[in-house]
C-alpha cells in the first residue's frame, strides 16, 4: 500500500496489477489541473532502474533505439527497447548521471525489460538495480513553479538531487499525460512529508481517471495498452524514440528495412467518435471490411465527445476518413487531439 495517507484513502482503480487512486475529487477539475495547474499524483505506474558499470554507455547504445552515447550528466532522451524483430518491449526515458543511467519505465513491464536487457549482458561491466523509492509525479504548466516553491530552489532541467521538507529527493524530468512534468523519488519514510510540502506549495492531487483522459487527448501510447511485442515501433508512431543516424541496436535491421520501404501497413491513429467511448479491442471497419482495432478510448470534456486511439491499415491513414468502431461512427484524426 502507498505510504501517503491521502493516496491510500482514495478510491482505487486496477491497472496492470497496480492499485492506483482513481480520483481525489471531481475528475473534470483534476483534468483541468493537469492542463492549467500543477497536478500531484501517485507515480507508481512508473518504475526506476539504475544502470551502473564502466560498459553501460556502449551496452545501452547497442540495446535501445535512440542515441545515448552523447548524453552528458543531467541530459535525457526518450527511447524504445525492441525485440530483434523491431517490436516494442517498452518505451523508456533514459536519464544520465555522472556514474550511472536512470531508466524510467512503465512499472508493469519493468521486469520484462530488465530481463530483456540482462539477457545480453555477457562479459560487459553492467549492473541493473531496481530503485527502491516512492515515486510521486508533478505535472502541468505550474509544476516547475510549485517544485521551486517547495524545494526553495529553481526546478532542475535534468536529473538532480534536491531536498523537500528535509527529505532527500531524486528529481527526473518527464510527465505521463502530455504536459511538462517531473517524477520525484523519495524514501518511503519521507514520502508523506514531500507530498504535503508540494500540496502546501499549490499542487492539487489527481487520480488515474484524469490522467487517462489527458494522455489519450495528448495521443500518448502506453505499453501493454496501445503497443506491445506484436507492434512494430514505427507502427506505434514512436519516431521521436528513434535515431536513424546511430549504429546498430537491437531491432535496428527491421527499423531500417521499414524506413527504406517508405511505408508501413498499419499505424496508430486517432479516432473521433460520438458521445460514448468504445471498449478496447473493438473492431474498426470500412464498410464490411475489418481494417483495424481500438486500443484506448475516453470521453474528452475539452472536445465534448468520445475519442480513441487504435490501429488502421494504411489505406485509411488520412485524417477525415470515415470508418466505424463497432456500432459507432469513427473519423480518423491527427494526433494529438489536444496540444498541451
Amino acid at each position: 500500500m502507498n505510504p501517503i495517507p491521502e493516496v491510500a484513502s482514495a478510491p482505487p482503480i486496477r491497472f496492470h496489477g497496480l492499485d492506483l487512486p482513481a480520483r481525489f475529487g471531481e475528475p473534470a477539475r483534476e483534468l483541468e489541473t493537469l492542463r492549467a495547474g500543477a497536478a500531484l499524483f501517485d507515480a507508481s505506474l512508473r518504475a526506476w532502474v539504475r544502470m551502473r558499470g564502466e560498459d553501460r554507455v556502449d551496452f545501452l547504445q547497442g540495446m535501445v533505439s535512440n542515441d545515448v552515447r552523447a548524453l552528458g550528466p543531467g541530459a535525457q532522451v526518450y527511447a524504445a527497447l525492441l525485440t530483434q524483430q523491431g517490436r516494442v518491449v517498452s518505451d523508456l526515458r533514459i536519464h544520465a548521471a555522472a556514474d550511472h543511467f536512470l531508466l524510467d519505465l512503465p512499472a508493469h513491464v519493468a521486469g520484462a525489460a530488465i530481463a530483456a536487457l540482462e539477457k545480453y549482458i555477457v562479459a560487459d561491466d553492467v549492473e541493473l538495480e531496481p530503485v527502491e523509492a516512492v515515486l510521486v509525479g508533478l505535472e502541468g504548466p505550474r509544476a516547475a513553479a510549485v517544485l521551486a516553491a517547495a524545494a526553495g530552489t529553481a526546478a532542475p532541467t535534468g536529473l538532480a538531487a534536491i531536498e523537500i521538507a528535509g527529505q532527500a529527493v531524486t528529481c527526473a524530468p518527464g510527465g505521463v499525460a502530455g504536459g511538462p512534468g517531473l517524477v520525484l523519488g523519495v524514501a518511503a519514510a519521507g514520502a508523506t512529508a514531500v507530498w504535503q510540502a508540494l500540496r502546501a506549495a499549490g499542487a492539487e492531487p489527481v487520480g488515474f481517471e484524469a490522467i487517462e483522459v489527458a494522455r489519450v487527448e495528448a495521443g500518448i501510447p502506453w505499453v501493454g495498452v496501445d503497443m506491445d511485442e506484436e507492434i512494430l515501433v514505427m507502427e506505434a508512431d514512436l519516431d521521436s524514440a528513434i535515431s536513424f543516424k546511430k549504429g546498430c541496436y537491437l531491432g535496428q535491421e527491421v527499423v531500417e528495412r521499414v524506413a527504406a520501404r517508405g511505408h508501413i501497413n498499419r499505424k496508430r491513429v486517432g479516432l473521433l467518435l460520438g458521445a460514448d467511448p468504445v471498449a478496447p479491442g473493438t473492431k474498426v471497419q470500412a464498410g464490411e471490411q475489418e481494417v483495424g482495432w481500438v486500443t484506448s478510448s475516453v470521453r474528452s470534456p475539452r472536445l465534448g465527445r468520445a475519442i480513441a486511439m487504435g490501429y488502421v491499415r494504411r489505406e485509411h491513414f488520412a485524417p477525415g476518413t470515415a470508418l466505424r468502431a463497432g456500432a459507432a461512427e469513427a473519423v480518423v484524426a491527427e494526433l494529438p487531439f489536444v496540444r498541451c
